[in-house]
């Protein structure tokens, strides 16, 4: 049977290695053909984007020179041919036709044929040592006179002006005829078109491409625009524009400055320009990866199947190991469960040996845990024994000397107010007592101490009604009064005004019950001492110190609250108990003293 066993466990084995190396080659072809796909379509789809916008740009660019070469005919036909050149009309119509087209033409200006000026808009002060003749614009148009032509993007610096700036220009001038009087004479018609009109729309075009990035040059490879043209000027980038312009309109594939590109280059009408955009390669990888989750949602799909191909086989192969698992960490959480035993005989045996092992252990865990309460209950008697003897031993004394001197009316009432404190301490054994209860305590002891030190300081209770039936740790006030008589007023002069102050109030959800008083007061450094070091805490009387209290507090009801000291020397000190509001009932009373003992029981076991 054992032997069949294995047999099938070899066949599991087999079986779950054949599945997953399809898988894994499946994932990695699937994975390859989708990568080839995405990297063709992306590539089409940027060259088919740079082509469109190319497209749409040549076309807005050729409007607009088609605009200006309407204006330049405008100027021709419509007011040079029509008007005599001296006439107030013809200048008027010149102006009229600058103001209606000025928001893209730079100036508009009439030269005769030795150069001089005959109109210009906007009037301005022509720039001396300008020879206008020898300017290309107007060589070209004296050249060929049938045609209007468009220069490359220069500084128009023929005229001056108020600012002393110049501004970038793209000319049109052609060669005119023109009435002067009875004679007829030719000149040159000078239209300036603003380059920022194109320079616009070559920005906006770059500006939404990403990566991709489109040039203007001349027919001869002349960069006319560019969008990193300073570095190129600086010698940071470098642009094969030659190369570029040397094609005919079409895509073409590359290397610019070492990196396999793509390239779309689209003539413009009238000047022979070339809109030349540029597609790195890295444009089409950044589009990739954008397409990614398509290849990350193929890799998922692949993995949830081999997902429950294995879920099915863990069930029934490891079914007796998953029970044997979900027993234990049930057990782990506090379930009482049984131990699951089945399966295989060493699945089996393995139970076995799990259930003994938590048997024993949790025979060890009960002992020490008896332990660790019988040692905390002995700690917690010790800590209230604590405030006994030395008192109880002081008051019988000075009970002794009342009666030898008789004062038998002061001793009956020392033995009055003993026998309450007394009563109040043993409390039948109770751990939580009535505010009230603890504030009759102390107020017998220091009925007992003013007594015994004649009245030379003053005690006041000022104590809120709504605080005395909440439920408090006993003798915890009667340790901190203790502490105020002997290292605060108790050395000090009846006409020293030494006082004490109890105080208790509600804040919300807590309890503060304070002992104030004027005494010599304390050290920082002590004061840092008295709830952190016990073997620094100063003891007479009772020998409990301040960090008894303090213990005993949260060991009741938790870290977060205890007892808290303010002292400066020569100006008193304020000791505060911080506890919750509990109003008082048998039943909470129960309640707390049973959590503070499985609070102990729980810090037993992390320790």
């Amino acid at each position: 049977m054992m032997q069949n066993i294995s047999a099938w466990m070899d066949i599991q084995s087999l079986l779950m290695t054949v599945l997953s190396a399809m898988t894994i080659v499946t994932t990695i072809v699937m994975g390859l053909l989708i990568y080839s796909r995405f990297k063709m379509s992306v590539k089409e789809t940027a060259i088919s984007n740079a082509e469109s916008r190319i497209e749409s740009t040549v076309d807005q660019v050729n409007n607009e020179l088609r605009n200006m070469r309407q204006i330049c005919n405008a100027v021709n036909y419509n007011i040079v041919q029509e008007y005599d050149i001296s006439d107030q009309e013809f200048s008027r119509q010149f102006s009229l036709l600058y103001e209606v087209n000025n928001d893209k033409l730079q100036s508009m200006a009439l030269y005769d044929s030795d150069g001089k000026i005959i109109a210009a808009e906007p009037v301005a002060t022509r720039e001396k040592n300008q020879k206008v003749t020898e300017q290309d614009w107007y060589k070209s148009a004296t050249d060929e006179i049938e045609n209007i032509h468009i220069s490359t993007p220069h500084i128009q610096d023929l005229f001056g002006n108020e600012t002393y700036q110049y501004n970038w220009v793209v000319s049109l001038s052609s060669l005119v005829d023109m009435n002067h009087g009875d004679t007829p004479d030719s000149g040159v018609l000078l239209v300036d078109m603003k380059y920022s009109m194109i320079e616009e729309v070559l920005d906006n075009l770059n500006e939404a491409a990403g990566e991709t990035y489109y040039y203007l040059c001349t027919d001869d490879g002349e960069i006319l625009y560019h969008p990193r043209k300073a570095e190129i000027d600086r010698g940071f980038f470098t642009e094969d524009s030659s190369t570029a312009a040397g094609y005919a309109d079409g895509t073409y594939e590359i290397s610019v400055n070492g990196v396999k590109s793509n390239i779309v280059v689209n003539s413009l009408s009238y000047t022979g320009w070339k809109l030349v955009g540029v597609v790195p390669e890295g444009v089409q990888t950044a589009s990739i990866n954008k397409f990614r989750y398509y290849i990350i949602a193929t890799a998922i799909i692949l993995l949830m199947m081999l997902f429950v191909v294995n879920k099915i086989m863990a069930k029934k192969i490891s079914k007796p190991i998953l029970k044997l698992d979900e027993s234990v960490k049930s057990y782990e959480t506090g379930e009482k469960t049984e131990i699951y035993i089945g399966g295989a005989s060493e699945i089996r045996h393995l139970a076995y040996s799990v259930q003994n092992s938590y048997k024993q252990i949790e025979q060890l865990m009960e002992e020490i845990i008896r332990q660790q309460n019988k040692r905390r209950k002995s700690e917690m008697d010790a800590l209230q024994s604590q405030i006994n003897p030395h008192f109880l031993y002081n008051t019988l004394e000075s009970i002794t000397w009342m009666v030898e001197a008789n004062k038998n009316e002061e001793a009956v009432f020392m033995i009055s107010e003993l026998a309450k404190l007394l009563r109040i301490s043993l409390s039948k054994g109770k751990t939580v007592i009535r505010i009230s209860e603890e504030l009759q305590h102390s107020k017998s002891y220091m009925n007992i101490q003013q007594i015994r030190y004649k009245d030379r300081f003053q005690v006041e209770f000022l104590i809120d009604k709504n605080v005395e039936e909440c439920c408090t740790v006993k003798l915890v006030v009667q340790p901190l009064l203790e502490n105020a008589i002997y290292y605060g007023v108790g050395n000090m002069d009846e006409d020293e005004g030494g006082k004490i102050i109890v105080r208790g109030e509600q804040k919300g959800n807590d309890i503060f019950l304070s002992v104030e008083d004027n005494g010599m007061g304390m050290s920082r450094e002590v004061v840092d001492n008295l709830l952190t070091n016990s073997e620094k805490v100063p003891k007479h009387g009772s020998g409990v110190g301040l960090i008894n209290v303090h213990t005993r507090i949260q060991l009741m009801f938790g870290k977060e609250y205890g007892l808290k000291i303010y002292s400066e020397p020569d100006e008193g000190t304020k000791a505060v108990i911080h506890i919750p509001a509990i109003p008082y009932s048998e039943e909470k009373r129960g309640e707390l003293e049973n959590q503070n003992r499985k609070r102990e029981r729980v810090e037993d076991e992390k320790k």
